[in-house]
């Protein structure tokens, strides 16, 4: 069945924007086609998340309605080519769940979300891959982050490849009237109180080309957030949580470092072959000996230390040992390796075990309560530094 391009409803005016392409498998309209497919239907019915025992999963009600901003995170976008690191993407999902709470709407999430190169190691596919099979190599099911029913208390969600989501693609095709809105440029304000977009089935929105969070920036006063910062990193897949419950168990009474380096620890010349940095005292301030006057205020000798880090090199935090009992990630293989498949389930875990800490030190500050190794502000400046590894 053929099916007319969608026309863009804009915030004003009527020239319709510019949407950079997504790949042709995760577009909206391919998501119609696919609800054709019966091979397709048969296979996803019979998978977890078609499967669920949710009233808006298991298969859809009437008057439910669906609020759909692309098959992958920050995609149609910049980053329909690239891949964002879990922070961002967090914070885009975040952003979307927050606007399909204030609609009441369903939210259709992305079935997979794409792994950084830059936070994991992968191999490289051969080029006669074809795009599906790189889609696959980089990226992870949504369901192997993320505990899919536990967000459903708070947002109902149903995954793109679910059945019941092909179900209400195929439904929306066949009404004349209050199908599908293609939306971009529009307040949420908008979309709930306009007829014209309320009573839509689909809400098929175009989110910012830089980011989805970008929908949320201007929102800067954060007692007016309808979810917290910490609601994505607190709903873990249920194997990554009962991992890092029986790491708590056996480190017992511990506290916890994060310490941020290999990815931020970049530096170039300037024309005159100066060293420059965008965070001038993160590699001092991140070494073992600046770590222990740091935070000896806060933690006692003696004490579990809990290092998460993604340094490199081997025995770099080994000189704290005289003060302090280390642990790390490797020190739990046996329960790790059986679950663990990306650097990004890693971090999840071992962000449970941060927030599980008596006293719990980050790299940066995020809030001003946080306790930190280093001053430098965590958001990009765009101003590069000369480096300091001297006491200011």
């Amino acid at each position: 069945m053929a099916i007319p391009p969608p026309r863009i409803a804009g915030g004003g005016g009527g020239r319709k924007p510019r949407v950079p392409p997504l790949p042709p498998a995760r577009t909206l309209l391919t998501a119609f086609a696919a609800a054709a497919a019966l091979t397709v239907l048969c296979l996803l019915s019979s998978s977890p998340a078609a499967s669920l025992s949710s009233a808006w999963r298991s298969g859809a009600r009437s008057g439910d309605k669906y609020l759909y901003w692309g098959g992958r995170v920050d995609c149609p976008g910049k980053h329909c080519g690239s891949c964002a690191g879990l922070g961002h993407q967090e914070s885009s999902l975040r952003c979307a769940l927050e606007e399909a709470l204030f609609l009441g709407r369903i939210f259709v999430m992305p079935s997979r979300m794409c792994l950084s190169s830059v936070h994991n190691t992968k191999g490289v596919l051969q080029s006669s891959a074809t795009s599906e099979q790189r889609w696959e190599e980089s990226s992870c099911a949504m369901e192997s982050l993320y505990d899919i029913d536990e967000i459903s208390r708070t947002v109902p969600v149903i995954l793109d490849n679910s059945k019941t989501w092909h179900d209400i693609v195929s439904r929306s095709m066949k009404l004349e009237v209050g199908g599908v809105s293609h939306v971009q440029g529009i307040s949420r304000g908008e979309l709930k109180q306009n007829p014209l977009y309320s009573t839509a089935l689909i809400l098929n929105r175009t989110a910012s080309p830089l980011a989805w969070f970008m929908e949320c920036k201007d929102r800067k006063n954060r007692s007016s957030v309808m979810l917290s910062y910490t609601f994505l990193p607190s709903m873990p897949a249920r194997k990554l949580r009962d991992a890092a419950n029986k790491m708590k168990k056996i480190l017992g009474d511990y506290d916890a470092i994060h310490v941020r380096r290999g990815d931020l620890l970049k530096n170039r010349k300037d024309r005159f072959g100066v060293e420059r940095s965008l965070h001038p005292h993160l590699d001092r301030d991140t070494r073992p000996e600046y770590i222990r006057k740091r935070i000896a205020k806060w933690i006692p000798p003696g004490r579990t230390l809990y290092i998460a880090s993604n340094e490199r090199a081997p025995g770099f935090f080994s000189p704290l040992s005289d003060r302090y009992k280390l642990a790390y990630s490797s020190n739990f293989s046996s329960i790790l390796e059986p679950v663990i498949e990306n650097n990004y389930q890693l971090f999840m875990v071992e962000r449970l075990i941060m927030q599980g800490a008596k006293t719990f030190v980050k790299t940066m500050r995020e809030f001003d309560s946080d306790l930190t190794l280093c001053d430098d502000p965590k958001k990009n400046t765009k101003v590069w530094q000369r480096p300091v590894y001297t006491d200011d």
